[in-house]
């Protein structure tokens, strides 16, 4: 005798019913959020190549010492053997894009733009040599994380501070560990001051000590250099 149940159709939601149109299509959402979940979990235990993403403002101008300061923080990563991440767009992602490419002109993976759609910043800079695009700034923040050893944030506005602050975040409920985030310039510097002085120091206490020595503040970029350095020559020996 057969113990096989008969298949049953799924029950069906008058597309009327508020409520229960509601419920379907909120579950189906949760559902597909446990999927990129799951799949974000299939990593390599050693990624074959050292990634560094370098966050940083769209609106610096080439020509500029900024520009050609960033310009050269990444020709100095690449040919460190660093593969370089950036928004893709213009201004001090391009100029990191632009010195990655520089420093290694026949491998053009060496310079990544992963970009968001954005009615203003259509265009990915000339210099990127493998492009990702996203429909959201979710799913491209996931893709930054997923995609990088190290963090090198330098002068921008408030989407470089929430990129900052989200990574800084990850670090700190350990969904991202060993992982560093160098912050260029006294701007960052004084960011950090900030938080310690109304999260640490002013009551009610609103985080540890210990969240603050999370980000590396650095005024040049020789230093943030030499830290990824540091961690790149690590991950090459298997150090975790």
């Amino acid at each position: 005798m057969s113990t096989e149940q008969p298949n049953r159709l799924p029950v069906l939601i008058d597309a009327d019913d508020y409520n229960e149109v509601k419920t379907v299509l909120y579950d189906s959402v949760l559902r597909l959020w446990d999927v990129v979940d799951n799949l974000s979990r299939l990593q390599p235990r050693h990624s074959p190549e050292y990634h560094v993403s370098i966050f940083g403002s769209a609106r610096v101008k080439p020509d500029t010492p900024k520009y050609a300061e960033i310009r050269s923080l990444a020709e100095q990563l690449v040919e460190m053997g660093c593969h370089v991440v950036t928004g893709g767009g213009p201004g001090l992602m391009q100029a990191a894009n632009e010195g990655a490419a520089k420093a290694a002109p026949n491998d053009p993976d060496r310079s990544i733009g992963i970009r968001v759609e954005l009615e203003f910043e259509q265009e990915v800079n000339p210099f990127v040599g493998e492009v990702y695009e996203h429909k959201t700034f979710f799913s491209r923040l996931h893709h930054f994380v997923l995609r990088s050893n190290g963090f090198v944030v330098v002068g921008g506005g408030i989407g470089t501070a929430l990129e900052l602050l989200m990574i800084w975040q990850l670090l700190q409920v350990r969904k991202l560990y060993g992982t560093p985030l160098v912050l260029v310039g006294d701007m960052w510097h004084e960011l950090v001051e900030w938080a310690d002085k109304h999260m640490i120091q002013t009551p009610p206490e609103y985080a540890s000590p210990k969240d603050m020595e999370i980000p590396t503040c650095v005024k040049t970029i020789e230093e943030a250099v030499a830290i990824i350095r540091k961690d790149y020559d690590d991950w090459q020996a298997g150090i975790p």
